[in-house]
């Protein structure tokens, strides 16, 4: 399965970078080119439980190619974990619901070096956000 092309763009800028310190900044700009949520948006419903600092995730079911799909939109009030909401955006947003349950953003996320400096918390929180983002999309399959 091809990954969307924002996603591929944000794994070919990372694979240039070999500190950790020019990645975290990397995801810290990812982040913060994210449009912000509406308030009405930042509640319990779309909030993402299992994440030590806020996270919310809004779903919006639209079609993709005929079939059912959905769009994410999220939010975070911590720097790093925004950054992994933008990266996590850019691989599930705007595919089927088949294609979002199959994809497997840990896998993804270790084979790109991602979660290997992470602290426990915030690879718990992208655990989190991960099941989230795939359960919504089985749900959405029916």
């Amino acid at each position: 399965m091809t990954h969307p092309q924002p996603f591929q763009d944000i794994a070919e800028n990372l694979s240039y970078l070999d500190d950790w310190e020019d990645r975290y900044r990397y995801l810290i700009e990812l982040g913060q080119a994210l449009p912000k949520l509406h308030e009405a948006e930042r509640n319990a419903a779309n909030k993402v439980n299992g994440c030590m600092s806020q996270v919310w995730l809004v779903a919006e079911p639209h079609s993709v190619d005929g079939a059912p799909g959905l769009r994410y939109r999220g939010e975070s009030d911590a720097m790093i974990v925004q950054g992994l909401v933008a990266v996590l955006l850019a691989l599930y947003s705007d595919r089927t619901a088949g294609e979002i349950a199959q994809t497997d953003a840990i896998a993804i996320f270790d084979e790109l070096g991602l979660r290997e400096h992470l602290t426990t918390q915030r690879s718990n929180g992208l655990v989190a956000m991960v099941n989230r983002i795939r359960n919504e999309a089985k749900a959405a399959l029916g």
